[in-house]
């Protein structure tokens, strides 16, 4: 499956079957990745839900991504896993990680980008690109690191503070993927703002600035 479009992360604080119908109302919408990210600190409840989240992506036919937690991503057989900078070392997880997906946090730096990507990274994500109300400290990414790391030859995340109304200009900016949490969950239709970011990545919709 090529990596582009809409990129939905999981918001925190939700229980599971909650959980479970916003995921299921996104991926209806046409989300096609999907990364579980969660600070619950019972490794019961998260391997319950990545398991349940995982069985959802497989019947929608998209891919399963565990954030921070290659261990878990292996034992629910996951996509892939996509870590941070303290989330441990790539070179280590993509060897664990043979034949799926690893993903990489890199910021607003570009020296992080190209060190993950020749450690194995399969994507590599920028953020926060704009204030973000999940992330609020976050250090700010400028558009202008997505053509600059368009040489790396990987497709290109951002994340942050991303809405239908500024995602135009990321797309513009050369991201391949929008990682959404609040726009997207917070939604009085979940299924239809899904809908609308899919839309933003056909051809005729984004227009050159």
């Amino acid at each position: 499956m090529k990596l582009r479009g809409l990129y939905a992360i999981t918001p925190e604080g939700l229980a599971l079957d909650a959980l479970v119908a916003g995921v299921e109302r996104a991926l209806a919408g046409g989300a096609r990745l999907l990364q579980y990210r969660s600070k619950d600190n019972d490794p019961r409840r998260r391997a319950d839900a990545a398991q349940a989240l995982a069985a959802l992506c497989r019947s929608h036919g998209a891919l399963f991504i565990v954030n921070d937690d290659v261990e878990l991503a292996l034992a629910i057989a996951a996509d892939g896993a996509h870590l941070g900078r303290e989330d441990g070392d790539l070179a280590a997880a993509r060897t664990r990680l043979k034949g799926k997906l690893l993903g990489a946090s890199c910021y607003g730096r570009i020296t992080l980008a190209q060190a993950a990507v020749a450690a194995g990274a399969d994507y590599v994500a920028f953020g926060s690109v704009f204030a973000s109300p999940t992330k609020p400290s976050a250090v700010r990414a400028p558009l202008s690191l997505f053509a600059q790391a368009r040489p790396l030859g990987v497709p290109l995340c951002a994340i942050g503070g991303i809405t239908v109304e500024n995602a135009p200009a990321l797309i513009r900016a050369g991201a391949d993927l929008l990682a959404v949490v609040s726009d997207l969950f917070e939604a009085r239709d979940i299924a239809a703002r899904a809908r609308v970011y899919t839309k933003l990545f056909d051809p005729e919709s984004v227009t050159p600035s």
